[in-house]
């Protein structure tokens, strides 16, 4: 999100409020009128000041800077204040593999494993990687150091997974400079 997006994103509620509550108005004092003759009525006076409004640009076009003016301080006015980001209870870590694995300890529980489409829907229901796929995941996982099993097999279906030993809370070192060896491509 951009630094003006908010700004622009108050003076746009803030004319929706005022045209919703100048139309709203207009129409509830028209509607008021006891006969069919005194809603016309109405209705023509309501057309007079955009008409004059119109006729004064044409002549002096310098009022309608003024009236720009006046119309983003009212929409601004109007426009709700900005609800500044309340403060994260569950702080993340600092260290992401330790966060992806208490995620991934989390969703294992009590299973041998998880698989990675399950993961990656808790991801997404927290709002997270919303536009990822399991083999975004994977690699992210992966990249983290933490294996992923090709062929997990919980609940009768085999697919790809992360056992319950590789994000156990104290891991097996691994030997120094060896790379984690990647899955097969999904």
């Amino acid at each position: 999100m951009s630094r003006l997006q908010p700004a622009a994103e108050r003076l746009c509620r803030g004319a929706a409020v005022l045209l919703t509550g100048y139309t709203a108005g207009a129409a509830g004092w028209v509607r008021a009128a006891h006969s069919l003759g005194g809603r016309a009525l109405r209705v023509a006076l309501l057309a007079v000041p955009p008409l004059l409004a119109w006729r004064l640009v044409q002549l002096l076009p310098v009022v309608l800077w003024v009236v720009a003016a006046w119309g983003c301080w009212a929409a601004w006015r109007a426009g709700p204040q900005p609800i500044p980001p309340a403060p994260a209870v569950n702080p993340v870590s600092a260290n992401p593999a330790e966060a992806v694995r208490a995620l991934l300890r989390e969703l294992i529980g009590d299973a041998p494993g998880v698989h990675l489409k399950t993961v990656l829907m808790r991801l997404q229901e927290d709002g997270h990687h919303t536009s990822w796929k399991v083999a975004d995941l994977r690699r992210h996982i992966e990249a983290l150091g933490i294996p992923v099993e090709p062929k997990l097999k919980l609940n009768g279906t085999p697919t790809r997974g992360v056992r319950r030993e590789a994000v156990s809370p104290t891991p097996r070192p691994a030997a120094e400079g060896v790379p984690p060896v990647a899955s097969p491509v999904v």
